[in-house]
């Protein structure tokens, strides 16, 4: 496909040749960014009503595992803007979602709180009536892009309506946000995350994205599937980058004197194959989760809230497999399974994190009510 190909050139030219410095600097991947949004790709989601190529999630999910085996800096930064790109298409104006379309717009989600923590549909900062427009106060822990992105997809607890949180469109730019210092961390270090402090942050009503009370509705039913399926597929590209790079390691790594390599030991072989299972099996539950949720089967919300949580534990396994295999090599910058190793952390604690996912499925298949 057309897109594909635009994704595979910028990956050659500009994500993986920039990857190592993004990463040992810490530097977000604007050059990334930029070609991804020239080419049409941040608009790849969007519908073609508005400019955009309107592919669905199977898609996305495809371009974010492509991206991730490169850079996982810059398939977290793709993945959040593509989730809020599902509340933009459903709810934003149709300016807004042409800037989208076209690349021009980059968005994120602004919902973690330290307050409710991996509960994010039920967040504690408040928004408060003021005159025609809404005076909003609340604190961020992280967002990625926090620092670049051009709009956050905020929430906050309703104004007046019942129920547990609203959600609004947030001009980076806007008047009371404060963006605190960057993210400096063991990996994905490349996402501009930072926290957000909101202080009387006054927004029209215009910012409001459906209804006042019903941005539960929304998280869980429009953003869920989506941030789960792309994280998923975020933590499939970070496996397959590991093994690839461990079998080139064993591969070509000679014993001295001998015409036998690393690979020619079945222990090495088999950790290599254990983790292979683990990642193709996380590849088929993305894969099976994108059909469910394509013909609306009974078990899709099952599927979405596995297939977060068995990507991530899976490329825990993967990525610890790779740097026992690598030995003292894998330390080493240069050999590349360290950053796969560390970006890989991310996954299964970002909420929902892994420890509450399994609560919810567990009460799934227990009968008992999940977002209680």
């Amino acid at each position: 496909m057309a897109y594909l190909a635009k994704l595979d050139t910028i990956i050659r030219d500009i994500i993986e040749p920039s990857a190592i410095a993004v990463d040992r600097d810490g530097t977000f991947p604007r050059s990334a960014i930029r070609a991804l949004g020239e080419a049409g790709l941040l608009g790849l989601t969007s519908a073609t009503e508005v400019g955009g190529m309107g592919m669905g999630l199977s898609e996305a999910a495809q371009v974010i595992e492509r991206i991730a085996q490169a850079c996982s800096s810059t398939a977290m930064v793709v993945c959040m803007h593509f989730s809020a790109t599902a509340v933009i298409e459903k709810f934003g104006a149709e300016a807004l979602r042409r800037e989208v379309a076209a690349g021009r717009h980059l968005s994120t989600l602004a919902w973690s709180e330290a307050g409710s923590r991996s509960h994010f549909w039920a967040p504690i900062g408040t928004a408060v009536p003021d005159g025609d427009g809404y005076l909003l106060d609340g604190a961020k822990t992280m967002v990625t892009s926090a620092l670049e992105a051009d709009s956050y997809i905020w929430s906050s607890r309703p104004a007046q309506a019942e129920g547990a949180s609203s959600l609004w469109l947030v001009d980076s730019k806007t008047a009371g946000l404060t963006q605190l210092n960057p993210f400096d961390g063991m990996g994905l270090r490349g996402n501009a995350s930072a926290p957000l402090v909101s202080k009387s942050m006054r927004l029209p009503q215009s910012a409001l994205l459906g209804t006042d009370g019903g941005g539960f509705d929304i998280m869980i039913g429009v953003v869920l599937p989506v941030f789960s399926t792309l994280i998923a597929s975020t933590s499939i590209g970070i496996m397959e980058t590991a093994i690839n790079r461990s079998i080139a390691h064993v591969s070509g790594n000679k014993f001295e004197h001998m015409d036998s390599s690393l690979a020619d030991l079945p222990t090495i072989r088999a950790y290599i194959a254990r983790a292979k299972i683990r990642a193709d099996m996380a590849r088929m539950l993305r894969d099976d989760t994108l059909v469910a949720l394509s013909t609306g089967r009974a078990d899709a919300m099952l599927r979405v809230m596995e297939v977060k949580a068995a990507a991530a534990e899976s490329a825990l396994e993967v990525t610890d497999i790779a740097m026992r295999v690598g030995g003292g090599a894998a330390f080493r910058k240069d050999v590349g399974v360290d950053r796969c190793f560390r970006d890989a952390r991310a996954a299964s604690i970002m909420a929902p994190t892994s420890d509450v996912l399994y609560d919810f499925i567990g009460k799934a298949v227990c009968g008992m009510p999940v977002f209680g």
